[in-house]
C-alpha cells in the first residue's frame, strides 16, 4: 500500500495502473484507505502516443510544418504517384468525397 500525500503522486500512481496492474490500494493521510479499480483502459490518443514516442512527436511537427510551408499533395496526388497505372476519379457520397478506381 502506498502513501499519498498530493493529486500529484495520486495522479503518478494510477498512471502506473494497466490491464495486468488493474488494483491498487492506497492510504491518505486524514482520510484513510482507498481500493482503487481500473475497470477498462481507454485506447491510446494521439497526444499520449506522441509524448511518449519522441519520433512520432518529430514526425508530426515535421508534417505540420510542412503544411504550413505549403509543401504538401492531395490524397489523389499521393495514390497517383504510387499507382501511376491506376487512374483515380473523386465523387461524392453524402457528403463525403470518395476515391474511386
Amino acid at each position: 500500500m502506498e502513501k499519498i500525500l498530493s493529486g500529484t503522486e495520486l495522479y503518478k500512481h494510477i498512471e502506473k495502473m494497466s490491464k495486468r496492474n488493474s488494483v491498487t490500494q492506497i492510504y491518505v493521510p486524514g482520510k484513510g484507505t482507498f481500493k482503487i479499480i481500473l475497470q477498462d483502459e481507454d485506447p491510446p490518443s494521439i497526444l499520449s502516443e506522441t509524448e511518449s514516442n519522441a519520433q512520432l512527436r518529430q514526425m508530426i511537427r515535421d508534417s505540420r510544418e510542412a503544411y504550413k510551408t505549403g509543401d504538401k499533395i492531395t490524397t489523389k496526388q499521393f495514390l497517383a504517384n504510387i499507382s501511376p497505372d491506376v487512374k483515380f476519379t473523386s465523387k461524392k457520397q453524402g457528403n463525403m468525397p470518395v476515391l474511386c478506381v
